[in-house]
């Protein structure tokens, strides 16, 4: 396993000189595998130093590791130990700050009382100034009920609202939206779609996140059709662009088309379904997906959810059946949104010539990435350190903007589609290559890119447009 920046520590320590030199604790420490990122003398007193030791480790066991390790050494104290992702979510990671100066009466008498009533009563006389005259224009509610967090799975409201602000923050770096997390302290699906109802009058779009399957798919459907502002599941359709984005520059470099091309898909559920309905929205013709059962098929759909009933009948036209590894062998695609380390290399090697492995599961990948580049020409995971990261930053910033610049009440299957090809447009198809099949997280050419093609769709789409749900069949029917 890797060092990560997600396990950076700092360690205050004191040196007697006479004792411990700076090269004795950097090759201790090395000799742990942990990356020295920073080593800076604080201060310095006859012969005793006080030193910082920044660096990156594996996991909070090799952190520990390290502080025993420079306990150990004579003439070193550790005074103190500081995990630097903690240190950055100590308060919380985003705040409200005011737009309009308050240094007066005046000011005051303008942003709220008694001047404010007048905003309210143009708001009440018509309704639709809101997106003028309040944040409503700007703003999404990123709801979860933290059911379904990263790879943590159920952890609760409470658990789930770092990643929240995690999202706030990444809409307003990327495309300058405000964004607001709601955690609900409900798994109930009715409650959560009347909370959600309740609230939107506040926000211009909601930003459904990591709510667990099935409820995911009626919560989305249902607000999609009772609410007038744009409903997305990113751990759905944001995964789905992004998969999309990649392997369309992807077929590019190993000359296959998505019509021609054999796909696997391990994994089902809420990123797994919007996957595939994407890509048959692009052409893809020929798709498999596995569960833990093995293949879905429209000859064993008794029981089955609503949801995956409709990929049973409608995706496998060749009526595989049996197990992912047997499905693997000839398929030229195999995209992965399950678990970790179900597949070997020597899977990957049975899988056409020039194969494709999005391998996505987090943080543990269904393949080893480096096992599987022995035998695919093209490899991408979820990871930031590996090559080809399928990062959902790349799609939901640019969405929601174009979204809330156009006033757009509903998400179609164009808008997802048309956002997956511009990220994929990023990039000339001179600087594609094996490494490079999707832009990086920081490239800021892909959230105007991606609201561009946006408000583009929206505007050309004609005036009677088909939602996602109906277009690629009801989620639940």
């Amino acid at each position: 396993m890797r060092t990560s920046p997600s396990y950076t520590a700092s360690y205050r320590l004191q040196i007697d000189e006479a004792l411990a030199s700076l090269a004795d604790l950097v090759g201790a420490v090395g000799k742990t595998g942990a990356e020295v990122k920073g080593l800076d003398v604080a201060d310095s007193d006859r012969g005793l130093i006080v030193v910082d030791l920044t660096c990156d480790m594996r996991d909070s066991a090799h952190r520990r590791e390290v502080e025993a390790t420079l306990s150990s050494i004579e003439g070193i104290t550790v005074s103190s130990v500081a995990d630097q992702t903690f240190l950055s979510h100590i308060g919380g990671k985003i705040e409200v700050s005011s737009k309009v100066p308050l240094r007066n009466r005046d000011d005051l008498s303008r942003a709220y009382t008694p001047g404010v009533a007048r905003v309210c009563t143009a708001i009440h006389d018509m309704p639709q100034k809101a997106h003028l005259l309040t944040m409503k224009a700007n703003t999404v509610a990123v709801v979860s009920d933290g059911t379904a967090v990263l790879g943590l799975g159920d952890i609760g409201p409470e658990a789930a609202l770092p990643v929240m602000e995690g999202k706030a923050v990444l809409f307003k770096e990327f495309a300058g939206v405000d964004a607001w997390p709601v955690v609900l302290d409900t798994t109930d699906t009715e409650e959560i779609i009347s909370i959600v109802k309740a609230i939107a009058p506040a926000y211009g779009g909601i930003n459904l996140e990591d709510i667990s399957a099935p409820r995911c798919f009626e919560i989305e459907e249902r607000l999609r059709a009772e609410l007038d502002i744009p409903v997305f599941h990113d751990d759905q359709h944001g995964t789905a662009i992004v998969v999309l984005a990649a392997l369309l520059n992807a077929l590019k470099l190993v000359n296959k088309r998505i019509e021609d091309v054999r796909i696997v898909v391990s994994g089902v559920g809420a990123a797994g379904s919007a996957i595939i309905r994407l890509l048959m929205a692009q052409g893809a013709r020929d798709i498999v997906g596995y569960g833990r059962s093995g293949a879905l098929n429209a000859d064993e759909v008794e029981g089955m959810h609503a949801s995956r009933r409709w990929l049973a009948e409608n995706t496998n036209p060749r009526r595989v059946k049996g197990s992912l590894k047997d499905g693997l062998r000839d398929a030229d695609v195999f995209i992965g949104v399950s678990q970790g380390n179900i597949l070997s290399g020597e899977d990957v090697a049975t899988m056409a010539d020039d194969a494709i492995v999005f391998a996505l599961a987090n943080p543990t990948p269904e393949v080893d990435p480096l096992a599987a580049a022995q035998h695919a020409a093209i490899v991408a995971t979820g990871r930031s350190d590996y090559a080809n990261q399928i990062n959902n930053v790349l799609a939901f910033p640019g969405l929601f903007r174009g979204l809330l610049d156009a006033k757009v009440k509903e998400i179609t299957t164009e808008v997802l589609r048309v956002a997956a090809i511009a990220i994929a447009s990023v990039i000339d198809e001179d600087e594609l290559g094996p490494n490079y099949i999707i832009p990086g997280v920081f490239d800021e050419r892909v959230p105007l890119a991606v609201s561009k093609a946006v408000r583009r769709a929206v505007r050309d789409l004609p005036t009677i447009d088909i939602p996602v749900q109906e277009h690629l069949g009801a989620v639940l029917s």
